[in-house]
């Protein structure tokens, strides 16, 4: 299989250069040449075997240079026992007769990035000694919150590679920021930005398009690469949960094989839910894709009027892993939408980039309507879901789940859709205990208290421990303090890769 440019399709390539690569040159991001589909006997295999295996059923679909054994061990590689806290690796819990949760933060970063992120180093590294690739790999990262401890516990001390992670500096929560700036690892660099996430992803999508910066690294043997979503890399192995979750439906009774199901997906950037859209499209009997938004509810309105406006007010909220206004994976479901018309692509992008918005015309908006039904909830409608989850089934969601659980809600009484439903939880409500706490115990739960007293209390109330992770946070030095504008972050990349006279190192003052 080869993979095609969204916005250049006679640009193809393997899936080993377009995870090496993460992005087209022209700014367009990679799609397969076709989506495979999955055989009854597929589903019916799949339900004697364990995560492991029912990655690699899916993933020799899209990546078909890898062959068996790279693939066999790539996977045994980034699933192993002691990376993941329970042996489903990716859970189902039940919380009544037709809603059922997927928990997708038991890996070494509690959150749902881990899914893919355990997995792409070592992809991209395979990729790298297969295709006789003897450049370093600069993996640049712009996050919202999780990715970029993910993309840090992922690529940390992996030979061949270093990795920039930048994050919108005060956008994330204290949780998420220390996992970041105390990270430890001979190859991983951390940098704040004056701005917010979408300032930081702008700013990185441009690095990767800069021909002279390019040609630059290759001087010095370099290449760039991309851990966010943008790359296929670590979009294809977030469809294998969907997959699963479809197996362990079955396998409960839940479901009978074929029956269709929902799926609601709190999502800022738009890769989880892509991969949900995949997941249907390969086969898994997927009714609707509900699409969650918090306050930054750009998706949603899209959703509803087939327009893409960025010209609003952006807001900093409680689930700040969405926290986007600018949707990179959208592009995907657009080259889908219309036919996979490159040039429809092209210009609903460059709309987007000249005036702050595009329009779908009336046949690609009707496809988008019937794949798709988007909601938002606002913080205090967060805060409500969480406090409501728990008083009613005795289960603690983070804020970026509460968004799904209010959205499903809503759908379920402006539809009355009553199939089964599955929601996807992506974070651990411990990376969130301030909002969690004070919407469960009230304000004054979190009053004087510190981070890690606050871990306390939650740990007290949840029955479940304190993730390690978590806990050692308190004893950990911080050792990434740059901060930036965010038109210095090219400079600040050279600067740490020591390119046109840098000094390869991290600074620890503000450029």
């Amino acid at each position: 299989m080869v993979y095609l440019s969204t916005r250049d399709s006679s640009l193809q390539k393997s899936s080993m250069e377009i995870i090496k690569q993460g992005i087209s040159i022209e700014g367009g991001l990679f799609v397969p040449e076709y989506i495979p589909k999955l055989k009854k006997q597929d589903i019916e295999d799949m339900r004697k075997m364990d995560y492991r295996q029912r990655a690699y059923r899916v993933l020799s679909l899209f990546l078909t240079d890898f062959s068996q054994e790279d693939l066999e061990n790539i996977i045994s590689a980034a699933y192993r026992n002691d990376n993941f806290d329970c042996p489903e690796i990716a859970p189902l819990v039940k919380l009544d007769s037709n809603l059922f949760i997927q928990e997708l933060w038991h890996g070494p970063t509690y959150a749902f990035k881990d899914m893919a992120l355990q997995i792409l180093p070592h992809l991209m590294t395979t990729a790298a000694v297969r295709t006789g690739d003897d450049k370093e790999i600069v993996i640049l990262v712009a996050t919202s919150g999780d990715t970029g401890k993910a993309a840090l516990e992922g690529f940390k001390d992996v030979d061949g590679t270093q990795v920039v992670v930048f994050y919108p500096h005060g956008g994330v929560s204290n949780i998420q920021r220390l996992q970041m700036v105390t990270q430890e690892g001979k190859n991983v660099h951390v940098v704040a930005i004056e701005g917010n996430f979408d300032d930081t992803q702008t700013a990185v999508k441009t690095i990767f398009t800069d021909r002279e910066f390019i040609r630059s690294l290759d001087k010095h043997g370099k290449k760039f690469s991309s851990a966010n979503s943008i790359n296929w890399g670590r979009l294809v192995p977030q469809i294998v949960y969907y997959v699963s979750a479809y197996i362990d439906l079955i396998n409960s009774q839940a479901l009978e094989d074929g029956d269709e199901f929902n799926v609601v997906v709190p999502t800022g950037n738009f890769g989880n839910i892509l991969a949900a859209y995949y997941a249907k499209n390969i086969g898994v009997p997927i009714g609707k894709l509900i699409c969650a938004s918090n306050s930054n509810n750009v998706l949603s309105d899209f959703i509803n009027t087939g327009v893409y406006n960025i010209n609003r007010e952006f807001y900093r909220t409680i689930s700040p892993s969405m926290d986007i206004l600018i949707s990179s994976n959208l592009e995907r479901l657009l080259f889908e939408l219309c036919g996979r018309q490159d040039e429809q692509v092209r210009k609903w992008m460059q709309d987007l980039k000249e005036i702050g918005q595009y329009k779908l015309d009336d046949q690609s908006y009707k496809k988008l309507k019937s794949h798709l039904w988007g909601g938002y909830a606002n913080e205090e409608q967060t805060l409500a879901a969480i406090r409501d989850t728990y008083n009613q089934y005795d289960y603690i969601m983070d804020p970026h789940t509460a968004v799904g659980k209010w959205v499903y809600d809503e759908y379920k009484e402006a539809t009355g859709d009553n199939r089964k439903t599955l929601l996807v939880s992506t974070a651990s409500p411990f990376k969130f205990h301030e909002d969690v706490l004070r919407a469960i115990l009230g304000p004054e739960s979190i009053k004087d208290k510190d981070e890690f007293e606050g871990l306390e209390i939650l740990e007290s109330i949840s029955g479940m421990e304190i993730p390690s992770g978590l806990k050692d946070l308190k004893s950990k030095t911080i050792v990434h303090k740059t901060v930036v504008s965010k038109d210095k972050i090219s400079h600040a990349v050279k600067n740490i890769l020591g390119l046109d006279g840098g000094r390869h190192e991290d600074s620890d003052s503000t450029i």
